[in-house]
């Protein structure tokens, strides 16, 4: 029933990076961005991964995500690992479906170059934080499509990270489980 309507809507393809790396102290972190302010997108504002539109010169997903991480973020495709893919996931209000993907960066001193256009700022956020579950709430929000409603969210570093990036960030930490 999900797969017609979404077929129905003909959605854009998209495809976003949880990219893994080390700190200095070989403390793995988790980077996700905050998306600079836009009136004209549904988006604006939020705490997601670095990501997006698939473009006509990308082969396929996995090089979308590579290709919209480096001009996000500024870490060549090169020097990230794709460790596998999650669940896709159908975002209705900007009529997306995105193709996540897990990947590694080894580098201990990362050098990110946010993309000013687009990325208020990094959020680096340490694993250990983010498998906290005390770090796992329900947030009354109004969104585009509906008024005060309880949707599960993340508290991670100070920011809500609610929607999509939560359901996908729930998949990676059960993933996580399994193997820590």
């Amino acid at each position: 029933m999900q797969q017609a309507k979404q077929k129905g809507k003909n959605p854009k393809r998209a495809a976003v990076m949880a990219l893994f790396y080390p700190d200095v102290n070989a403390l793995s972190h988790l980077l996700l961005i905050l998306r600079k302010a836009h009136p004209k997108d549904v988006h604006s504002g939020q705490v997601g991964f670095p990501g997006g539109q698939s473009e006509h010169g990308d082969a396929d997903l996995r090089q979308t995500a590579l290709r919209e991480t480096h001009e996000e973020v500024g870490i060549p495709p090169v020097e990230i690992e794709i460790i596998r893919s999650l669940s896709q996931v159908y975002i209705p209000p900007s009529n997306f479906e995105v193709q996540p993907y897990i990947g590694l960066y080894q580098n201990k001193e990362p050098l990110f170059t946010p993309q000013k256009s687009e990325v208020e700022a990094l959020v680096e956020v340490p694993v250990a934080d983010f498998m906290d579950d005390s770090k796992i709430f329900m947030e009354k929000l109004t969104t585009s499509y509906a008024i005060n409603i309880d949707v599960p969210a993340f508290n991670l570093n100070g920011y809500t990270v609610w929607g999509a990036t939560a359901m996908m960030l729930s998949e990676i930490k059960e993933l996580l489980k399994k193997v820590l």
